[in-house]
């Protein structure tokens, strides 16, 4: 059995956890997720069974959407609803003009420092684990990510809920305090739900409790089914051994056009139809050419 499971994960279980409960209760030992989802949180977890565990890489890499609630006038240690209170400030309503003007600075590129419970490692050891433990934490290094769009789905003081598109590897916890930082007062985030990964999303999701009980080929995304918004190149039945040997393909051994798609990971086929993996366009001595980056044959 090999392809992409789009289960719904619910709270209170970490992403390893749902990957241990589908390897025992569909006995598959080659089992992975796609990126972690915090234990607090819930929602969409694609979850790789066989040879679809090889595009893990490229699904962690892929667009997330959240929706997540936040929480106007306290803050907490794992800035979220299950950690201790650090900071209590009185908050008067905060005008929704405001909040947008505000929300608006959070578009494209940002930079933000992480939570301290976060798995994030730092000297070889995660976040969490020296949080949790009551360690002296360095200072955690900022990264750069991205926010596609940002809106605000419904507003009562002192609570904000918000829809969120952003890049892989964004801490909502992260944007929720900073967000609260430039409106002058604290928050924490009282509920966090995955709505998107990639091409995945909710509403096409199936709960634990169903694994058991569906039709399980239905709901596996074979392999070459799954377009991770990559282009299609056909390689000839001729090439096709050199590619699989590690070879590097010219536009004589294809059947597609790929000078388009320099720099660019690309979904390849033979000629037969047959999907062979991932591969990536490079260019050498002003020529083109077709690598393979994974194989799935």
């Amino acid at each position: 059995m090999d392809g992409i499971i789009n289960i719904l994960k619910p709270s209170g279980m970490t992403s390893h956890d749902v990957v241990s409960f589908i390897r025992k209760n569909l006995n598959i030992k080659k089992v992975g997720h796609t990126g972690t989802l915090d234990p607090n949180a819930a929602g969409v977890l694609p979850i790789c069974i066989g040879k679809g565990t090889k595009l893990s890489q490229y699904i962690m890499q892929k667009q997330k959407k959240y929706r997540c609630e936040m929480i106007f006038g306290k803050s907490t240690d794992t800035l979220d609803s299950y950690g201790k209170v650090t900071d209590v400030k009185e908050t008067e309503d905060i005008e929704f003009d405001k909040i947008n003007s505000i929300l608006d600075k959070f578009h494209g590129e940002i930079e933000q420092v992480p939570p301290a419970y976060s798995a994030i490692k730092i000297d070889g050891v995660r976040l969490y684990e020296k949080a949790r433990k009551g360690q002296e934490i360095k200072e955690i290094p900022s990264r750069v990510v991205t926010i596609y769009n940002i809106e605000v789905v419904d507003y009562e003081f002192p609570r904000l809920m918000i829809d969120i598109t952003c890049s892989s590897g964004t801490y909502v916890r992260s944007l929720v305090r900073d967000i609260a930082e430039d409106l002058g007062t604290v928050a924490y985030m009282s509920l966090l739900i995955r709505t998107k990964s990639g091409e995945f999303d909710i509403e096409n999701s199936i709960t634990l409790e169903e694994i058991g009980s569906c039709d399980l080929e239905k709901n596996l995304i074979s392999i070459s089914d799954l377009n991770l918004g990559m282009d299609d190149v056909v390689i000839k039945s001729t090439a096709s051994v050199a590619y699989i040997n590690g070879c590097e393909v010219s536009y004589k051994g294809l059947l597609t056009d790929i000078n388009p798609y320099v720099n660019q990971k690309v979904r390849v086929f033979d000629d037969s139809g047959r999907f062979m993996g991932i591969g990536f366009i490079k260019n050498k001595d002003t020529e083109n050419f077709l690598k393979n980056d994974t194989l799935f044959i």
